[in-house]
């Protein structure tokens, strides 16, 4: 007999396998893209604005509101009905901007990822269809039917909820692709200035870890060629108004700082020293 670790592994891993699943998946993630592309809602959306994944951080708070009312629901009385209420609504208006969130950040999954979270929000869609319902019902004096109805939707978030969890965790969707990148603390050698025209630009091993460099007139500048948001190749990027600009996402850096200039990306791309010594280009880490 499975153990229930083991049964939800065969799930994930029948989910991601699904391929069916992609018919739906891929327009809708297209139409996101589309809605989402102005760099104002795409900044806030991701959390560029804020340093910070916005989806996560919203999260915790349609769960708690919904994770609180089933406590009251189940064991808190009478006396705690107006408190359970206001909790389910509450839930209720937070969920919107998580959701526009999490769609943001789905849209730019692929493959396994993007079939999971499909039925991660399907899973969000009908909690949050089972709320609206539990709170009309309390509304309308219905509170046996609000709290089942209440119940059977916490039931989808918690769902909902493992497979978000397996999304970042396990697939590592959302995770800083340059956390664990180390450049050399020393001044590197990486390459002839002569190799480096003006304008141009190109990867180099730096180290551990490979640098993009791009030259502007008698100044070199150097980032890691690793995109943070989802590991895009910067080297195959666009370089335009002092920025390079990520192939997969567009995410969006400025080459003297590496700072976002529009997301999804969240965080500052990695960016090293640069000189040159003896007609060499040598780099090292911004301390």
């Amino acid at each position: 007999m499975m153990s229930t670790t083991a049964m939800m592994d065969e799930l994930t891993r029948r989910l991601e396998a699904w391929t069916a699943l992609d018919r739906v998946a891929d327009p809708l993630a297209a139409a996101v893209k589309k809605a989402v592309r102005p760099r104002a809602v795409r900044n806030v959306l991701s959390g560029t604005v804020i340093g910070h994944p916005l989806h996560p951080l919203l999260t915790d708070v349609p769960i708690g509101a919904w994770s609180m009312a089933a406590l009251l629901d189940l064991v808190g009385g009478r006396g705690a009905a107006p408190a359970a209420d206001l909790l389910v609504a509450t839930g209720l208006a937070a969920a919107v901007p998580t959701a526009a969130a999490g769609l943001n950040d789905w849209s730019d999954t692929w493959g396994e990822d993007r079939r999971v979270g499909l039925v991660h929000a399907a899973a969000n869609s009908t909690a949050l269809v089972l709320y609206a319902a539990s709170l009309a019902a309390r509304a309308g004096g219905r509170r046996g039917a609000g709290r089942a109805l209440g119940l059977a939707g916490f039931g989808a978030v918690m769902g909902g909820g493992y497979l978000g969890g397996h999304l970042v965790f396990v697939r590592g969707v959302k995770v800083n692709r340059t956390a664990w990148r180390e450049g050399p603390a020393e001044w590197t050698d990486v390459l002839a200035e002569a190799e480096l025209a003006d304008g141009g630009h190109r990867m180099v091993q730096a180290g551990a870890v490979t640098v993009l460099l791009v030259r502007q007139g008698r100044r070199v500048h150097a980032l890691d060629s690793v995109c943070n948001h989802m590991g895009g190749p910067l080297e195959q990027g666009t370089i335009e108004n002092g920025c390079v600009v990520c192939p997969l996402h567009g995410s969006t850096f400025r080459l003297a700082d590496g700072a976002v200039v529009r997301g999804p990306a969240t965080s500052p791309q990695p960016g090293y020293e640069t000189r040159v010594q003896d007609g060499r280009i040598q780099v090292r880490a911004r301390t």
